[in-house]
This record gives C-alpha cells, sequence and structure tokens, in this order.
C-alpha cells in the first residue's frame, strides 16, 4: 500500500552572532565574519561586496550615530544562513533614527553633502532591507 504523506523537507540553517563593542576597530571582526561566510558558503564576488558594503555602512552608524562610540554598548550582528539566502540583523543600544523621513540624497540640493547616503545605497544593494519600528534593528537579506 503506497504511503501517501509526503515527506517532510529538512531545511538547514546555520547561525553566527557577533557582539561588537562600539569601537570603530570593531569592523576588522566583522569583515573577518564576512570572509569567513563567504568562503564557506561559496558567495559570488557581486553579493560578497554587496554585504561588505551594507554590512560596513550598517555597522559603522550603529557604532557612530546609534551607540554613540560608547565602548560600553554594544552592536549585535546575527547571521541566519539558509540555502538560498543569507539575512542579516544588526541591532545597536541607541535610541534609533527616523528612516521613514531621510533626506532624498539624490535631489539635487544634497548631491554635494558629504554624508545621508547609507540607507540609499543599502537599499539598493542589498535584496531586502528592513528597519525595525525604533529604528536601532535592521535586518538585510542577500540571495546566494
Amino acid at each position: 500500500m503506497p504511503n501517501n504523506m509526503q515527506q517532510a523537507e529538512i531545511q538547514m540553517t546555520d547561525l553566527y552572532t557577533l557582539q561588537l563593542p562600539s569601537k570603530l576597530e570593531s569592523i576588522t571582526e566583522l569583515e573577518n565574519l564576512i570572509e569567513v561566510i563567504a568562503d564557506k558558503y561559496h558567495v559570488s564576488e557581486d553579493t560578497f561586496g554587496n554585504m561588505m558594503t551594507c554590512l560596513n555602512e550598517v555597522v559603522n552608524n550603529a557604532i557612530v550615530h546609534g551607540n554613540k562610540l560608547d565602548p560600553e554598548k554594544k552592536v549585535i550582528v546575527n547571521v541566519e544562513i539558509e540555502p538560498k539566502r543569507i539575512t542579516w540583523t544588526v541591532t545597536d543600544e541607541g535610541p534609533g533614527f527616523d528612516y521613514v523621513h531621510l533626506a532624498d540624497p539624490t535631489a539635487p540640493e544634497n548631491l554635494e553633502n558629504l554624508s545621508g547616503r547609507g540607507v540609499f545605497i543599502i537599499k539598493m544593494l542589498a535584496d531586502q532591507c528592513v528597519f525595525n519600528a525604533a529604528g536601532n534593528e535592521v535586518e538585510l537579506l542577500f540571495k546566494i
């Protein structure tokens, strides 16, 4: 008698976590993790470059703007790796920011500004970018 029950599909997920002190030197630890993950999971050069750019931007902002370079405060980086995607979640201990009402960096009056392009860049390079309501946590998804 044939078994009509479908076999459950098992999905493998790997998890990594970094707790970084809010010092600019912490970026080195982040970059090392990105490189290890890219090598282990055979991430393409384009996706690797996008992850490196986005995560450098997000973690730098968390250290400088979120935690105000207070080494007692941590930036938490969680990584969830599934067969076809990598999801990075970065959280700081700051109050957050209003990511909805940011100035458009492509507007003529903002083109020569030296800052204010980070969120625009990560939204262009990540396959998905989601902020929590407070603005002190961002989730970045990259297809692999």
